[in-house]
């Protein structure tokens, strides 16, 4: 139990830290702010789902370089598809930030909930109906 507590405040530290320094240097770049007024965008109440597209784009992306076989065109010594997904996580971290969410402790949560989830056991998934892709 304590090792399970362990990496459950390691995945919640680190989480913080991933967030944080994906939110200070969105912020930083000007991405939460109307270029015009200097506003925080976060009070347009379709801000949220906007920047949840934006997340949807870069796994739309990533599936792209994934069909094609893709090597991303500004980090081309990597797949685009591992670009793509560290795309989607930045801005998956950066809008946790925006919104003060604790990322970090809901992964760790939602991990430690999985883990003890009949349906996520291997014999379930491969049974009649399971999770199966």
């Amino acid at each position: 139990m304590e090792n399970q507590t362990t990496q459950s405040h390691n995945a919640t530290d680190a989480g913080r830290a991933l967030q944080d320094i994906c939110h200070g240097a969105a912020r930083a770049a000007g991405w939460w702010n109307d270029p015009v007024t200097g506003q925080s965008i976060t009070e347009n109440p379709l801000c949220f789902s906007n920047k949840l597209c934006l997340v949807h784009s870069e796994i739309s992306e990533a599936m792209e370089g994934d069909r094609k076989s893709l090597h991303d065109d500004k980090l081309p010594h990597r797949e685009m598809r591992e670009v793509e997904l560290a795309d989607a996580v930045i801005r998956c971290f950066d809008l946790a930030g925006a919104y003060n969410m604790d990322l970090g402790a809901a992964i760790a949560e939602k991990m430690a909930f999985n883990a003890k989830r009949p349906d996520h056991k291997l014999a379930a998934r491969a049974a009649a109906g399971g999770k199966t892709y």
